[in-house]
C-alpha cells in the first residue's frame, strides 16, 4: 500500500512512486502535501463550535452562580484528600491507618480514593488550590462534551443538542465539586457511550473496559457504576433476544465482561476487602442521615428545575423504548432515576447516562414533524443549518486548553482562590487562633475538621471528620448528639476530654455553651464562635494547703514534701 495522502481535501491521492520521481510534479506534489500538513494544524488552531461550547457553558454556571468558582471547593474533604496525597508521596506507602483524629488513632483505614488523593496533591503542589478547582472546571468541561458528542452520535441535531445539555450541565452542577467522584462524573457517561457503541458494531476495543476498571477501582468508590451498568446491559440485551433480536451471545459477551471488570476492580491496595467496605458503607443508614448529599434531593432551586425536567423527559423516552421493544437504554435510565431520588449524589450520573437516549427521540419526533411540513417548513431549514453546522460541531481545536493555561497563569483575570472560601470556612478565625488551636481537643462540625485537616495537620488532630465510613455509628450518632444539643451533650464532651470548640453561631451546641459556666468565649466574628475550656475551679481548702506546701518547700528545698 503506497498511498501517503489521502483524498479527504478533494483532491486526488499522492503517491510515494510519484514523489520520488526524478522528473514531472514532484515539486507541485510535495507542494500539497506540506498543505495539508498545514492543514492539519490549522484544523488544530483554528476555533470551532465545540469551542464555543465548552467555553460557554463554564462561563454561563460560574459567571452566574453564587461563589463563582469557589463552588468547587465549598466541600471540605477536598482537604484531607489533599492532605492523604501528600503524605503517601512523602512516604512512599499506601495509607492503610488513620492520620488525621485523635479519636481512633491508628486504627484502619481505607484510603479508597488514593490515586485521587495523589492527583489532588500533585495538582495542589503545582498550583495550589487554584490548579484543584481548576480540574474540576475541566472535568465539568469534559462531562459536558462527552455528553453533548453522544447526543450527536445518536443523532440529534444542533437545536436538541444544545439545551439538552444545558440542561445536563445544570443539573450536575449540584454535585460538581472538586473531589475524586469527579472521575465517576466522567467515566460513567463515556463507558455508556463505550457500550452503546458496542451494541451497534461489536469489536474488540470494548474490553479495554477491564483495564479501565482496575484504574477506576483506584480512583473512586463510584467503579460499582460500570459493573451495575454491563450488568444491565445484559439483562436489556437478553430481553430484546427473547422479544426476537435472537442475539443471544451478546447476553453472555456483556455478562463476562461484568464479571471480568469485577475481578479487575481486585487490583487495588486493599483487595477484595475494599468490595466489602463499600458494599457496608452504601448500606449504612447512619451515613444516609448524616452526609447531607446521599439524602434524598429537595426540589427547589435552579438546578433541582433542571434535573425535574431531565427526569420527566428521560422517563418519558423509556416509555417509547420499551413500546418499541428496547429495553438496555431504559433499564439504565430507570435504575440511574431511582438512584438519583434516593440520593442527591447520583443527580449527575443519571443525566450524563439519560440525556443522548433522549435527544434521539426528540430527533425522531423532530424528524416526522419535517417530513410532515415538507421541505421548505422552519424545521427542514432549522435541521438543514444543523446539518451544515455538524462537521463543525465534532472538531476541537486547541482553544479551549489554551485559555484553561491563561487562567491558571493568571494572564486572564479569574478569581484566585489562595484558600477555601470564607463564606464556608472559618479561614479568619483559624489564622487568629492558630497558636491556640494547635495540639488542643478540638469539636468543630465534620467540614470544618476537614478544613483544619487542610490548614494544621499534623499539628491538629480531629474529632470527627467527612470520612463518615471511618467512624462508625456510636461517634457519628455522638458528634450528633453534641451538635445538635440533645440531652446527655455535656457527657460526651467530658468523655472525649474536650478543650477546644470551633461552631458557627447557629449550631445549637453553641447556644449551650455561651451560657455554660464551664466554658468561656474567646471569639466570634459573626461566621464563627470559638470557646475554650475554662479550669474547674480550686477549693478553699486545696489552696491551703498548696500555699503551705510551697512554704515548706522553701523552707527545705532538698526534702519532698
Amino acid at each position: 500500500m503506497d498511498r501517503v495522502a489521502g483524498n479527504w481535501m478533494g483532491q486526488p491521492p499522492v503517491t510515494a512512486q510519484a514523489i520520488q520521481a526524478p522528473c514531472g510534479p514532484a515539486p507541485q506534489l510535495r507542494a500539497r502535501l506540506d498543505n495539508a500538513r498545514l492543514a492539519g494544524w490549522q484544523r488544530w488552531l483554528q476555533p470551532s463550535l465545540f469551542d464555543i461550547l465548552l467555553i460557554a457553558v463554564p462561563f454561563w454556571f460560574f459567571s452566574l452562580a453564587e461563589g463563582g468558582l469557589g463552588l468547587l471547593l465549598a466541600d471540605g474533604d477536598t482537604g484531607w484528600h489533599i492532605r492523604t496525597g501528600q503524605w503517601i508521596l512523602e512516604q512512599h506507602s499506601f495509607v492503610y491507618r488513620d492520620l488525621f483524629s485523635f479519636t481512633k488513632p491508628g486504627e484502619a483505614w481505607f484510603a479508597w480514593e488514593w490515586l485521587a488523593d495523589v492527583w489532588f496533591a500533585f495538582l495542589y503542589q503545582a498550583g495550589g488550590l487554584q490548579a484543584v478547582a481548576l480540574f474540576g472546571v475541566v472535568a465539568g468541561v469534559a462531562f459536558c462534551g462527552l455528553v453533548f458528542r453522544h447526543m450527536l452520535w445518536q443523532g440529534a441535531n444542533l437545536w436538541i443538542a444544545l439545551p439538552l445539555v444545558f440542561l445536563s450541565f445544570g443539573s450536575a452542577t449540584l454535585h460538581l465539586l472538586a473531589r475524586p467522584h469527579l472521575f465517576t462524573m466522567v467515566l460513567l457517561p463515556a463507558a455508556a457511550w463505550w457500550i452503546e457503541a458496542d451494541r451497534r458494531r461489536a469489536g474488540r476495543s470494548v474490553w479495554l473496559l477491564v483495564p479501565l476498571a482496575a484504574l477506576w477501582a483506584n480512583l473512586h468508590g463510584g467503579w460499582p457504576a460500570l459493573i451495575v451498568l454491563l450488568g444491565l446491559t445484559a439483562a436489556g440485551v437478553a430481553a430484546e433476544e427473547a422479544a426476537g433480536a435472537r442475539r443471544w451471545w451478546l447476553a453472555g459477551r456483556y455478562g463476562a465482561l461484568a464479571g471480568l471488570c469485577l475481578a479487575a476492580t481486585l487490583i487495588n491496595p486493599y483487595g477484595w476487602q475494599l468490595h466489602g467496605h463499600i458494599l457496608h458503607y452504601l448500606q449504612a443508614d447512619h451515613i444516609r442521615n448524616l452526609v447531607g448529599e446521599f439524602r434524598a434531593p429537595s426540589f427547589r432551586g435552579e438546578p433541582m428545575l433542571h434535573y425535574e425536567l431531565a427526569l420527566l423527559a428521560a422517563v418519558a423516552a423509556s416509555g417509547v423504548m420499551i413500546a418499541r421493544r428496547q429495553f438496555v437504554a431504559p433499564l439504565w435510565i430507570l435504575f440511574w432515576a431511582h438512584a438519583s431520588l434516593q440520593s442527591a449524589r447520583h443527580i449527575p450520573l443519571f443525566v450524563g447516562v439519560a440525556m443522548p437516549f433522549v435527544a434521539a427521540e426528540l430527533q425522531r419526533i423532530w424528524d416526522r414533524w419535517a417530513s410532515r411540513a415538507g421541505r421548505s417548513s422552519a424545521p427542514a431549514l432549522l435541521g438543514g443549518l444543523a446539518g451544515e453546522a455538524a462537521p463543525h460541531l465534532r472538531r476541537m481545536s486547541l482553544l479551549p486548553a489554551v485559555l484553561l493555561l491563561l487562567v491558571a497563569l493568571r494572564v486572564v483575570p479569574f478569581t484566585y482562590y489562595s484558600d477555601f472560601p470564607e463564606v464556608r470556612f472559618p479561614s479568619g478565625m483559624v489564622a487568629r487562633h492558630e497558636s491556640l488551636l494547635a495540639g488542643t481537643r478540638i469539636l468543630t462540625q465534620d467540614q470544618w475538621a476537614d478544613y483544619l485537616i487542610y490548614r494544621q495537620w499534623p499539628k491538629i488532630k480531629v474529632f470527627f471528620d467527612g470520612r463518615s465510613d471511618f467512624y462508625g455509628v456510636e461517634i457519628a450518632e455522638e458528634y450528633l448528639q453534641a451538635m445538635e444539643g440533645r440531652p446527655g451533650w455535656e457527657k460526651v464532651l467530658e468523655k472525649y476530654r474536650f478543650d477546644t470548640v470551633l461552631l458557627p453561631p447557629n449550631v445549637a451546641l453553641a447556644s449551650l455553651l455561651k451560657i455554660s459556666p464551664n466554658w468561656k468565649l474567646v471569639d466570634d466574628d459573626g461566621q464563627a464562635v470559638l470557646f475554650q475550656k475554662r479550669r474547674p475551679p480550686v477549693r478553699l481548702q486545696e489552696t491551703a494547703r498548696l500555699h503551705g506546701a510551697c512554704a515548706n518547700c522553701a523552707a527545705r528545698p532538698n526534702e519532698i514534701p
